[in-house]
């Protein structure tokens, strides 16, 4: 049961063959995309309503209590953040999906309007409270030019503990991983 039901949660997450592309193979990459994805969400719906958008993968999310928004084909990252976010009435928050370190407590005190969290390189962005997304590379310094204020967050936050990388997921302390990421990252 969500403890804040005044904000709505958008988590645009990718289905395609772009998803994670420094993972490897396909299969691996797209499982542990999903994972990801799927333990991000979770914890978000602990604090939450969430509104996933994304292509026709997107459907599990709905079975952990998410409202599913199908993305439309051209419709980009921020394209597709924007078409969800005009389906919200009241505070609305946009996260990454490659989050799966986050815990509720490191988001609940995170809904504020106006703000943004960098992530771990501090050059990108993984949350903003606000309707104007500037995703992409760099978008730290796009949302700081849109008005975004920065949440000092310390670097073991698991709303800054994007992963991008094999190397980033390896940096994750294993008992900080959701449990469907745990079981991807274990070696068999």
């Amino acid at each position: 049961m969500p403890r804040s039901s005044s904000w709505t949660i958008v988590v645009p997450v990718k289905g395609t063959a772009d998803a994670k592309s420094r993972f490897g193979d396909d299969a691996r990459r797209l499982a542990l995309a999903e994972a990801m994805a799927l333990d991000t969400v979770e914890a978000a719906l602990q604090v939450a309503p969430v509104l996933v958008v994304g292509g026709p993968g997107a459907a599990a999310f709905a079975l952990l209590g998410a409202r599913v928004l199908l993305e439309h084909a051209g419709d980009g990252l921020n394209g597709a953040i924007v078409r969800a976010l005009s389906t919200i009435d009241g505070s609305a928050a946009v996260l990454l999906a490659d989050l799966p370190a986050l815990r509720p407590d490191d988001l609940e005190p995170a809904l504020v309007e106006n703000i943004m969290v960098a992530d771990a390189d501090g050059t990108g962005t993984t949350l903003i409270t606000g309707r104007v997304p500037a995703f992409g590379a760099g978008s730290r310094a796009r949302h700081a030019a849109l008005g975004y204020r920065e949440l000092d967050l310390p670097p073991t936050s698991g709303l800054r503990l994007d992963v991008d990388s094999p190397a980033a997921l390896a940096a994750i302390p294993r008992d900080r991983l959701g449990p469907r990421t745990l079981r991807l990252a274990t070696p068999r």
